[in-house]
């Protein structure tokens, strides 16, 4: 399509001589505008991606992705109900727990704070992996009996809580006595603290040994839900829909992750949406410095084509020398933004400790993230589509003045001139 006289002149023209420079300026200054456009979108795309999948990946690690709940105060038959999910395809793990709010606070002194109790079996909490795997103080083997907690790691430094530290729980029912209703709850010892990176867990998830748990919430032989885990959380409706059907007769409701999140996660979505279409707004800008700066060449090239044409040169080859220097500045510019935008994903958490470094600012705050890393997931089929993107628009943004540049009469130009 293009041959070696429309690329040599091309060429010609990209290189700013003498009295030319104020065109080649504009063109530079539309290489960056696109390189930056295109960086920037795939540094937000794949900065939204890296929440979504890590908020997703610790709620759903915490919380399992569906879960059964009793019509009533508790689920007695958690035993049979659990072997009965189990064995469904698609099902990883079933737990039964005791799941409650719970006043806390130090017994060596301290302030109130509310917290979520989890009662779970020791064998359960061990298989909870994203526990598990990020004890950072103590060890899971004595998370047995009466007296044992795992607490997170903001309760901990909160509260100033170590292992073999007391801590007062309270449950959220009054008891009575001759002299009024007073907190119902004991002391138990920390034997282990985790850090997740979720800062909803590390500062208020505590655990205990599920038949602990009973006694204090007064749920005997009975548990709050039943947690299920399965392989495709995105193909949540359908292991639902089997569940229901295991378990057709018995009082139970079923919850997915989807119906406690869907607010949040619908609200990640468009936003991200939102934030696209507003950044491809800055490759739009740099391909209308395209179009100017390829309108402002043809005038100052007009005899240029004037005489070309009279050598014998087609309108053809005319339209086809400034499209390839428009859709040069538009690829240059989309390769450049490509490459600084995936080199940027990759060592973005590198890039944040510099500048914290510098600044002597905190730039993420996990209490305000709820993450204690700045995430970024890269997927390239969203590169590939913002590269076609910037590529197409800017190749649209040299057609009009190509076509101009192809319709210049030669005896009109050369008269004028």
């Amino acid at each position: 399509m293009f041959g070696p006289f429309e690329r040599q002149i091309a060429g010609r023209y990209l290189r700013a001589r003498k009295g030319e420079r104020f065109v080649s300026i504009i063109a530079i200054f539309s290489l960056i505008g696109i390189a930056l456009g295109v960086a920037t979108l795939i540094i937000v795309m794949s900065v939204m991606n890296g929440f979504r999948a890590e908020l997703l990946g610790k709620i759903l690690g915490l919380n399992g992705d569906l879960g059964v709940y009793a019509n009533g105060p508790g689920l007695s038959n958690y035993d049979d109900l659990a072997s009965r999910i189990r064995s469904l395809p698609g099902v990883i793990a079933a737990v039964p727990v005791v799941d409650r709010p719970a006043g806390l606070k130090p017994e060596q002194g301290g302030n109130y704070s509310a917290g979520l109790i989890r009662g779970i079996a020791q064998a359960d909490l061990k298989s909870l992996k994203l526990v598990s795997g990020n004890i950072i103080q103590g060890s899971l083997d004595q998370f047995d009996g009466d007296d044992a907690i795992v607490v997170g790691a903001g309760l901990a430094n909160r509260a100033g809580l170590a292992v073999g530290s007391r801590l007062q729980v309270y449950a959220p029912d009054m008891q009575s006595t001759p002299f009024g209703a007073i907190p119902r709850g004991r002391a138990y010892t920390v034997v282990a603290i985790f850090q997740v990176g979720f800062s909803e867990a590390d500062s208020s998830f505590v655990f205990m040994p599920r038949e602990a748990a009973q006694v204090l919430f007064r749920l005997p032989n009975a548990v709050s839900q039943i947690e299920v885990k399965t392989t495709d959380p995105d193909r949540i409706a359908e292991t639902g829909r089997a569940i229901r059907t295991a378990l057709a007769g018995t009082s139970v409701r079923i919850v997915d992750w989807t119906q406690n999140n869907n607010a949040f996660f619908a609200a990640v979505e468009v936003e991200r949406n939102v934030m696209f279409l507003i950044l491809t707004l800055i490759i739009l800008v740099a391909a209308f410095n395209i179009v100017s700066s390829l309108i402002m060449m043809v005038k100052d090239k007009t005899r240029d084509i004037a005489v070309l044409r009279t050598l014998g040169a087609t309108s053809g080859s005319i339209l086809r020398i400034f499209l390839m220097c428009g859709a040069f500045v538009g690829v240059a510019g989309t390769a450049a933004g490509c490459a600084l935008g995936v080199v940027f994903c990759v060592n973005i958490e590198r890039i944040r400790h510099v500048v914290e470094s510098i600044s002597g600012t905190n730039l993420f705050n996990p209490e305000v993230y709820f993450l204690t890393r700045l995430p970024a997931v890269l997927r390239w089929q969203e590169v590939v589509q913002v590269v076609a993107l910037a590529i197409g628009l800017s190749l649209l943004a040299t057609i009009y003045p190509s076509w101009r540049a192809a319709r210049t009469d030669p005896v009109e130009a050369l008269r004028n001139e």
